[in-house]
Order: C-alpha cells, then sequence, then structure tokens
C-alpha cells in the first residue's frame, strides 16, 4: 500500500512515529539513535525510516514546514499506515522571557489564526489539546530522566514573514496568549482528534524574539538530542 506521498507498504511504520520537520533532522535521528534503521518512503525527498530503539520498534519521519505539510503525512499515517502516536519534536521561537534558546517545551495546546481545522473538518475552534495521556507520559519520562521541560502555550501560525502592519509579536503573543511560535502543531493535534488517534509536541526553543538570540541552521538540525532522546524514551513505553 502507498498513498501520493508515502512510498512504504503495510507495516513499514511503527506504532508511535517521531516527527520532526526537517528531512535531515529524520535522517539524523535515524542514523544516530535507532538500530537497523531501514529507509521506508523518500517521496519528495520527505525521509522516513523505521528501526529499533532499546529492542523497540519506532518511526521517524519528516513533516515539512507548515500545517499544509505536516496535515497530509499525518493523516495519511494515522489513516493508512495504522499509526497511534505523533510526537512531533521540532523548533520555536520564544515570545517570553523565562523560554530560552534550548530550552525544552512541551505544548499545553495550540493556539492558530489558520483555517485548517475548520477547512478539513468542520471544527471552529482556534485552541486544540494534545493527547492528555501521550502529554502525561511524555512528562513522567522527563521528570525520571531529570529533563527541565517546561509546558507553554504554542502559537501554530500559516506566516513566517508577517507583515509588520498586522502586528508586532508582542501584539500576538498578547493575543493569543502563547509563550513561542511554530507552524504545524495545530494541524497535527486537529487531524490526531478527527481520527481517534494521539498526538504530542515537544520543541526546542531555537530562536528569542526577546533577546534575539538564534541558532543556526545546523545546529538546529544536529543539536536537539535532549529534546530526541525525551521523545525516544517515551515511544518505547506501552503507550
Amino acid at each position: 500500500m502507498a498513498t501520493p506521498h508515502i512510498s512504504a507498504t503495510a507495516g513499514d511504520f511503527a506504532k508511535t512515529v517521531l516527527m520532526p520537520g526537517d528531512p535531515l533532522r529524520a535522517k539524523f535521528i535515524a542514523e544516530t539513535f535507532l538500530e537497523d534503521a531501514k529507509l521506508v518512503t523518500a517521496v519528495r525527498n520527505v525521509f522516513g525510516y523505521t528501526g529499533t530503539y532499546k529492542g523497540v520498534p519506532v518511526s521517524v519521519m519528516a513533516s515539512g514546514m507548515g500545517m499544509p505539510s505536516i496535515g497530509i503525512y499525518s493523516y495519511e499515517l494515522y489513516q493508512f499506515y495504522g499509526v497511534e502516536n505523533i510526537i512531533r519534536i521540532g523548533s520555536a521561537g520564544s515570545y517570553r522571557e523565562w523560554l530560552n534558546v534550548m530550552d525544552v517545551t512541551l505544548a499545553e495546546c495550540a493556539v492558530s489564526e489558520s483555517s485548517y481545522a475548520k477547512v478539513q473538518g468542520g471544527e471552529e475552534a482556534h485552541r486544540l489539546k494534545p493527547d492528555g495521556d501521550l502529554n502525561a507520559a511524555i512528562w513522567k519520562k522527563a521528570e525520571e530522566m531529570g529533563i527541565g521541560v517546561k509546558m507553554s502555550v504554542v502559537h501554530s501560525s500559516d506566516v513566517f514573514y508577517r507583515d509588520p502592519s498586522q502586528g508586532s509579536w508582542k501584539d500576538i503573543a498578547e493575543r493569543t496568549g502563547s509563550d513561542c511560535v511554530e507552524m504545524e502543531s495545530f494541524a497535527l493535534f486537529h487531524n490526531a482528534n478527527v481520527l481517534g488517534k494521539r498526538a504530542a509536541c515537544l520543541l526546542t526553543i531555537s530562536d528569542s524574539f526577546v533577546n534575539h538570540v538564534e541558532l543556526t541552521a545546523d545546529e538546529r538540525q544536529n543539536s536537539f538530542t535532549e529534546m530526541m532522546t525525551l521523545a525516544l524514551e517515551t515511544a518505547i513505553d506501552d503507550l
């Protein structure tokens, strides 16, 4: 079985998929952490791998950038490949002084102006929550590992380059009540809700609007080890 966007066959994906945005980050995770990692899809160079971590099957697949992209890949994984859990592992820009570069944050909800959920399934809400049990599993694992995870409200934006006439980042943070910004989790949470699956979103802060610190592209691709390990350790639990 293949879809227009994924060339894998039935059974190629584990029940839990880690989903970074960047295909090269997916490749890095597979080559660095997984044993016997197999490339199961590479349509449009959006890489997906399955291997084992500490003997347990785990998959990792890129989502691309933005809600339309993660919307396609997460929907197909859930609907056609039997995936039960997707943990997004991405980067975000901080709106808050207490959320610093390289901090790991777990989304308690995603807020968005996007029409994705309304167009896809008639959902009118602009604040969507991840799966509570999956979030609890991640939080518990972080405590066991001694990783200081911060909870946050995530702004999922459709626009990276916003016209200044539409307000500053401070205006957006105040209006949405959000603590950081990325571009995918709202659509992922909606798809999970629609299909009766589970989703969560772990983010590493890659840049700060507050103090203007930011990581390089290479650092974003290769340095989020703490977040990656936390997601992997959660993925091998009995979710």
